[in-house]
């Protein structure tokens, strides 16, 4: 089985970045320079966002995007620091909880752990109202904004005519649908490896989450980063690359 794993370079320990619903490895290309001086780097790409004509029958859950993930870190034979954003952080700390043997660290950015009672169905007109295809740059930019706009530009499948969705919007709907009726508080409490929080001015996440989970995790280091947005590491790409460096070399494996 693929493990969907993309080598990007560096040397040393390895460091896993785990996009987020809509994304996919490929944005995180502006973070991989300064990040393969510190390791060496892998992107992954998640079950349902791997292009748009990848049919995957099977059901939608988080037991098998965790699955994936744990079978993709450990083809790497080593424990690795899984750098996940949103929901590619959710799996990534789910991961740490069920197979701690694989995971050495986290960096987990604007995700928290319960979303129970709210629903997908304010943001799913607008999802189904994408095209399927963007023919232009300027388009995607018009759609999303230039941070958001950038970051999907990376993430869609290239075409010969435009960039085309590389998922189907109601199964990224159906992902993020299970996230409203259960919570991840006891994977949380059951991660024993150290954790850098890191939570957006604009989060995405419910008031005051992420600050409990600084307080009830284990050998978490928590920063809240004022006026960014869900995509921290493009919005405030400075302060997310500090925040991450300095995380790191707090690490036993630090070179």
């Amino acid at each position: 089985m693929r493990s969907h794993l993309t080598g990007r370079g560096g040397a040393g320990r390895p460091l896993v970045l785990v996009h987020g619903l809509m994304g996919r490895g490929s944005t995180w290309s502006r973070q991989l320079p300064w990040l393969s001086a510190l390791g060496r780097v892998y992107t992954y790409d998640a079950p349902w966002h791997r292009g748009r004509d990848v049919d995957d029958p099977q059901p939608i859950g988080t037991g098998r995007f965790v699955d994936e993930l744990g079978e993709a870190v450990a083809s790497l034979g080593e424990p690795a620091v899984l750098i996940g954003h949103s929901m590619g952080a959710l799996h990534s700390w789910c991961l740490a909880a069920s197979r701690p043997e694989l995971v050495a660290a986290l960096v987990v950015e604007d995700m928290a752990p319960d979303f129970r009672g709210r629903t997908t169905g304010p943001w799913e007109p607008w999802v189904h109202a994408l095209p399927v295809e963007f023919g232009s740059a300027q388009q995607v930019y018009d759609e999303f904004g230039p941070v958001a706009g950038q970051y999907f530009l990376e993430a869609f499948d290239r075409t010969a005519t435009g960039w085309r969705l590389h998922g189907r919007p109601q199964k990224w709907i159906e992902i993020a649908a299970e996230w409203g009726t259960r919570d991840y508080w006891r994977e949380w409490q059951d991660v024993r490896v150290p954790s850098l929080l890191l939570e957006a001015g604009n989060s995405v996440t419910p008031p005051g989450q992420m600050r409990e989970m600084h307080a009830t995790g284990h050998r978490t280091t928590y920063v809240h980063v004022p006026g960014a947005g869900h995509l921290i590491h493009d919005d405030a790409p400075q302060v997310y690359r500090q925040a991450v460096e300095e995380f790191l070399a707090t690490l036993p494996e630090h070179a």
